[in-house]
């Protein structure tokens, strides 16, 4: 049998305590482990370089240090980059519909109204067809010698809007020929906005499309369109004199 008599409890001896950390064994450890401060680059920004007087088996921490800041200031100024541009082209798109909406409140007369949807509004927004569409008992509107008016069935605008937004973008379409008419060929990616010209008056939507899939994207912010749609069943109502409800 083990002889207990120096263990009282009748258990087991603690292990050893570990051995001292040293910096020896800290060197051992990284020499083993050469990409350590790749694998924690956080530690570069705590620890202390070498003087600039050294030798040449001393590792140039200086050296490894400027490069990480280097990459940060070179994400830095990228980020910086497309913030700015990101900037420049909100503004641009601002001042777009700043101009179309002075356009369309800028109408002589109501058939000039139609003209600046239809017409205009495609030059002053940079987009290849504008079309204003409007339900209809039929999907057909009266004869009229208007380009770019078109007649949707009843139920359409809710169909493609739907009830709880104002503006829908879409991304890589192939153009609706009920939407866009001889234009359909052209559209790639397009915006629909809903005019809520009156309760007297029949839903409408304006169609703009694009031949560039990616000018209309859902990523896009509909704010500047939602203000745009507003100003113009604003210029409608006003000239059909028609209630707000």
């Amino acid at each position: 049998m083990p002889d207990r008599r120096g263990d009282p409890a009748g258990e087991t001896a603690a292990p050893p305590p570990p051995p001292a950390l040293t910096a020896g064994r800290v060197a051992a450890y990284l020499k083993a482990h050469p990409d350590f401060l790749v694998r924690h680059p956080d530690l570069v920004t705590v620890l202390a370089p070498p003087a600039p007087s050294r030798g040449e088996a001393v590792v140039d921490m200086q050296q490894f240090m400027l490069k990480r800041l280097q990459d940060e200031v070179r994400r830095i100024k990228d980020e910086q980059r497309d913030l700015l541009k990101a900037t420049r082209a909100n503004i641009q798109s601002q001042a777009r519909i700043h101009d179309a909406a002075l356009a369309l409140l800028g109408a002589r007369t109501f058939e000039h109204l139609v003209q600046t949807f239809t017409t205009d509004l495609s030059l002053l927004l940079d987009v290849d067809v504008v079309m204003l569409c409007v339900e209809t008992a039929d999907g057909r509107l009266p004869r009229v010698d208007v380009h770019g008016l078109a007649g949707l069935p009843e139920g359409s605008v809710g169909d493609l809007i739907g009830s709880d937004r104002d503006v829908v973008l879409r991304e890589d379409v192939v153009g609706d020929p009920l939407l866009f008419g001889a234009g359909a060929g052209l559209v790639r990616s397009d915006a629909l906005i809903r005019l809520a010209v009156s309760g007297m008056a029949p839903p409408c939507l304006l169609a703009m499309g694009s031949r560039d899939p990616q000018r209309f994207h859902p990523g896009q912010g509909t704010e500047l369109l939602g203000f745009l749609g507003k100003v113009g069943s604003l210029a409608i109502r006003s000239w059909l004199d028609l209630p707000a409800t």
